[in-house]
């Protein structure tokens, strides 16, 4: 899955999901075309966490977004209420990333605690590196691009809505992905430092 996880993406986050609500918006009507065309995608989330084999903070998080991303779909009544719900979520989104890093735990570290954690190293070792000035600085640089794309989405997608109405749905698809693979390179880059820095430190153990 891993080796093939950018076309699973394209296919269950982006193709799949265009492909229901172009063919589906005829017979089912704009708001039922979204609610199918978002079901690939909790699909595939779901097994993407089952995937993991762990219920973790990483794990809970998608869970929790998946169960309250549903509820606003379901619960919005009309196509173009739910583009307006889902814009505000993105917002809500934000806030969290943001809160988190002003408690200092940034959402960020926590979930490279539980990644690293599954590739076999010790949790409470791991926040001893984490939580050094130089790593917890990159942790809320990471953190706040989380915060960034979704406000960024957010505001976007209210530019569109006001121009496109329900016709901006497949466009803010297309949008989630790109903003989403940008972050997911800048997490990469954010990591290759982090671990770095865990490089580092197990050096002067060593040396010690």
């Amino acid at each position: 899955m891993k080796k093939n996880i950018i076309f699973l993406d394209l296919l269950f986050y982006v193709a799949v999901p265009l492909l229901v609500w172009k063919f589906g918006r005829g017979p089912m009507g704009d708001y039922y075309a979204m609610l199918a065309s978002s079901v690939p995608g909790i699909l595939y989330s779901l097994y993407r966490f089952f995937e993991v084999k762990k219920v973790n903070f990483f794990g809970l998080f998608i869970l929790l977004n998946l169960v309250i991303g549903t509820l606003i779909d379901v619960l919005a009544g009309s196509a173009l209420q739910m583009l307006w719900n889902n814009t505000f979520y993105l917002f809500f989104l934000g806030g969290v990333f943001l809160l988190s890093i002003a408690i200092k735990k940034p959402i960020g570290l926590l979930f490279a605690l539980d990644i690293f954690e599954l590739q076999g190293m010790d949790r409470e070792e791991l926040k001893g590196t984490f939580y050094q000035k130089r790593a917890l600085f990159i942790f809320n640089l990471i953190t706040t691009a989380y915060a960034f794309r979704d406000i960024v989405l957010a505001a976007v997608k209210i530019w569109l809505i006001k121009d496109y109405g329900v016709d901006a749905f497949d466009k803010g698809i297309i949008l989630r992905q790109v903003f989403s693979w940008a972050i997911t390179l800048l997490t990469a880059v954010g990591f290759f430092f982090i671990t770095r820095i865990m490089n580092e430190n197990q050096k002067e153990i060593l040396e010690k």
